[in-house]
């Protein structure tokens, strides 16, 4: 009854099964371990911003990456901001999804080195061969508050570097590359403004300051992973199921009467003087 389990379709429908299960398990906790990353993210964003604020220097070196787990730590630097080396970074949106850029400007501190402020974004002009009109920063020492950043590279923002930019622009924020530029060293990471001390004459035509990033949403990654493994125990039973039909399909088959030769023959004769009957009566 079982032999059809040999034939070329079931033994390629049963090798398909037997593939699909441990690949819809595998999509399952690959979903899984994004969903602990992102809960993971979340601890840390939630963490960092609630921590005290702590001089820049303390978290950060010239030529020195910075640590994850000090990354969005509240950091402050005190310095003269130099307008005149400025850059803005190219396509990055707002809130409201609209593209501009972000002003990028080194803050010069007391001891010589530089921290790079993210003073926030500002609209993309008409043109974007040329550098857009970009306000002013505060003049005099100023106390930058801010969420301490990682430098940013092709990896993490999938942003490639283009060549023959515009004098001024960037495509991504590079501590190294801004203290090459610079001529002096550059704390690792950077500043992402949140305030200003003393605040600006007119904060309102400063730049849009970015807001925190989110740490309370955790996607759908694992609705999607218990999907995944739905998805895997339902393949053995679709097996079974289909096995069943086939076994019913080839019983019910198995059952059907056949009649033999002569019986046909037997009921043709038997027809054979019934349709001669109404000929003699006529």
């Amino acid at each position: 009854m079982y032999r059809f389990l040999l034939t070329r379709q079931w033994v390629i429908l049963t090798l398909v099964a037997l593939l699909m299960i441990p690949a819809l398990t595998w999509l399952g906790f690959w979903q899984f371990d994004r969903h602990g990353q992102r809960v993971e993210r979340n601890d840390l964003i939630a963490g960092s911003l609630a921590a005290p604020a702590v001089p820049m220097s303390e978290l950060s070196s010239p030529g020195a990456p910075v640590d994850p787990d000090d990354r969005y730590r509240p950091v402050t630097a005190t310095g003269v901001y130099d307008q005149d080396r400025e850059v803005v970074v190219r396509q990055r949106s707002n809130d409201d999804g609209a593209v501009g850029y972000y002003v990028l400007t080194p803050l010069l501190r007391e001891d010589g080195t530089a921290a790079m402020v993210n003073r926030g974004w500002i609209a993309a002009g008409n043109d974007l061969t040329r550098m857009p009109e970009v306000p002013a920063p505060p003049g005099g020492e100023v106390t930058v508050t801010g969420r301490l950043m990682a430098d940013e590279s092709t990896g993490t923002t999938g942003i490639r570097e283009r060549q023959g930019l515009p004098d001024g622009m960037v495509m991504m924020i590079s501590s190294e590359e801004r203290a090459d530029a610079l001529g002096t060293q550059v704390l690792g990471g950077y500043l992402e403004l949140t305030a200003t001390d003393p605040a600006p004459a007119d904060e309102a035509a400063q730049p849009e300051l970015l807001p925190e990033p989110d740490h309370t949403g955790i996607g759908a990654h694992f609705a999607y992973a218990v999907q995944w493994w739905l998805f895997a125990a339902g393949v053995p039973v679709g097996w079974v199921l289909l096995l069943r039909r086939e076994v019913q399909d080839r019983r019910r088959a198995a059952a059907k009467p056949h009649s033999a030769p002569g019986a046909e023959r037997e009921n043709e004769e038997e027809q054979a003087p019934r349709k001669a009957a109404p000929a003699a009566t006529s």
